[in-house]
C-alpha cells in the first residue's frame, strides 16, 4: 500500500509528514493501521512502512536516529496486541526508540512527553540524543554503527 506524502508545519515549526490524499498526519494513519491490521502480516508490513516513513522524516537531520529505530524496534511503536511495544530483554524499554521508562519516564513527564505515543517517544529520543549522544542505544550499536 503506497501513501502519498505531503508535509505541513506542526507545533514548534517542525515538518509533519501527512497523507496527501486524506491530509491526515502519518502518525495517526500509522497508529490506526497498526491497530486495525494487527492480525494480517502483509497489512502489518504496510503499517510499519508508514511508521518508518514518519520516523525517517522526523529524524531527517539526524538520520542515525532512524537507524537506531530500525535496530531497536524495526520501526514498530506498537506490538501485535496494539499496546506500546516493550523490550524483549527489558520490559521498561518502550516504543519505536525503546526508551527506558524507569530511567527516563520522570524526565519525559516533566517535558510533557508521553513515551507511549510515537510523537512523545521520538521527541524524547531527540532530547536524549542532544544530551547524551548515541550512548543510551550503545547496546544496539553493532546493528546501526556500520
Amino acid at each position: 500500500m503506497a501513501i502519498l506524502l505531503s508535509s505541513v508545519t506542526g507545533v514548534n515549526g517542525t515538518a509533519i509528514a501527512t497523507n496527501a490524499v486524506e491530509n491526515t498526519p502519518i502518525v495517526e494513519a500509522a497508529s490506526a493501521q497498526i491497530l486495525s491490521q494487527k492480525n494480517s502480516q502483509s497489512k502489518s508490513a504496510a503499517a510499519t512502512t508508514s511508521v518508518e516513513t514518519y520516523v525517517r522524516a522526523y529524524f531527517e537531520e539526524t538520520p542515525i536516529l532512524a537507524e537506531v529505530a530500525r535496530c531497536e524496534s524495526r520501526f514498530r511503536q506498537h506490538g501485535k496486541d496494539g499496546e506500546v511495544l516493550r523490550g524483549m530483554m527489558v520490559d521498561d524499554d518502550l516504543g519505536v526508540m525503546q526508551i527506558n521508562d524507569y530511567f527516563h519516564g520522570k524526565t519525559a513527564d516533566k517535558l510533557g512527553l508521553d513515551l507511549h505515543t510515537l510523537e512523545g517517544n521520538l521527541a524524547y529520543a531527540k532530547y536524549l540524543y542532544e544530551k547524551q549522544g548515541l550512548q543510551p542505544w550503545s547496546a544496539s550499536a553493532p546493528c546501526w554503527d556500520k
